[in-house]
């Protein structure tokens, strides 16, 4: 057992609390296993009918996994980074099948990881405190713990605007498109963790009771921009129709995405294509260990955590430099499929 991520029982629910507070609860290989161990047991147990997913103290719900360790790897054999996918993305899929009911409570900063495992739960919930975003492609990286399954199935291209820019969303714009269920003050929920412990028949109703108005969402006002702008499933087509609106919402964008790795904003753009025609959550996953095999190893990955937290001179050189010396070759062989010998499998 690990430290960094507290299990317990409370009534007739388990409980995962995230406890890296000054990592901002980032995931690590020892946590993932410690969860699944946890997740397995609680599956059986007739005792527990619920599962609840928060954190301890600090500002983060989960700020994503350890990508300093996934970088260090990358630049040896990669052998540990794989081993880290690997388990993670069992746990992802873990819940994104499992039969009692998850309450995720994003309450805070949920990025990459932190999405991962709070996707999947039935109920998500979001309060002012939340910070949500995929933000992989200004490391280097690509949105995954499934982000090729989730994002496209969002309303029109909201996914691929969120997967390229890295935008973060607020609790209110998380409850308008889906992404959480339910929009609590932060101060209900402690009530609201102990009244699920003590009726967890009853979650839905619980969380509805202490709910309350969301504020505006912003998001929504610029979804038809987002929509048409966003369109193409080519990046230099979406570069090409936000260069050509003129409108300070879209100067912005694409100067946003002019810091972002060409390599990881093509990826995101095919991942999520081909991710919206998935048979099932696995198949996704096995793509998503095979991309991730990959790029971990890769120049861009390697030069985006450098500069964001090693150096911190937060000016990546991504190479390729441009989308247009991205070449589809390229990007085929990111997406290869693995040896079978090598290729992820779920849990179950």
């Amino acid at each position: 057992m690990t430290e960094d991520v507290l299990i317990s029982t409370d009534g007739r629910i388990g409980r995962i609390a995230l406890n890296r507070p000054r990592a901002i609860h980032a995931l690590n290989l020892a946590m993932c296993k410690a969860m699944i161990d946890a997740l397995v047991a609680w599956r059986t147990d007739e005792a527990i009918e619920a599962v609840i997913i928060e954190h301890s103290e600090g500002r983060g719900f989960c700020a994503g996994g350890d990508i300093r360790m996934l970088a260090e790897s990358g630049a040896k054999d990669g052998t540990e980074a794989r081993a880290f996918f690997h388990t993670e993305y069992r746990l992802n899929h873990l819940l994104f099948t499992y039969a009692k009911p998850v309450v995720a409570f994003m309450d805070g900063i949920t990025m990459g990881g932190g999405v991962g495992i709070s996707q999947p739960a039935k109920y998500r919930v979001a309060t002012e405190h939340t910070r949500f975003a995929m933000p992989e492609t200004g490391i280097g990286l690509f949105p995954d713990v499934g982000g090729g399954w989730y994002l496209p199935r969002l309303e029109g291209r909201v996914g691929q605007y969120l997967a390229l820019t890295g935008a973060r969303l607020d609790g209110a714009e998380c409850l308008a498109l889906g992404l959480a269920t339910h929009y609590l003050p932060s101060e209900k929920l402690a009530e609201a963790k102990a009244r699920i412990a003590a009726h967890p028949d009853r979650i839905g109703g619980i969380l509805g009771e202490l709910s309350a108005t969301a504020p505006h969402a912003a998001v929504m006002d610029h979804l038809d921009k987002i929509n048409r702008l966003f369109a193409s499933d080519r990046y230099e087509d979406i570069l090409a129709a936000l260069e050509a609106d003129g409108s300070e919402w879209a100067e912005k964008e694409r100067d946003t995405l002019g810091t972002k790795s060409p390599q990881t904003c093509k990826v995101a753009l095919r991942q999520l294509k081909e991710g919206a025609a998935m048979p099932d959550f696995a198949a996704e996953m096995a793509q998503e260990y095979a991309i991730g095999a990959r790029v971990v190893a890769m120049h861009d990955f390697l030069e985006g955590v450098r500069a964001l937290i090693v150096d911190k001179d937060n000016s990546p050189k991504w190479d390729p430099a441009t989308p247009e010396t991205v070449t589809e070759d390229w990007i085929d062989a990111i997406f290869a499929p693995l040896p079978e010998n090598e290729k992820w499998t779920p849990l179950i």
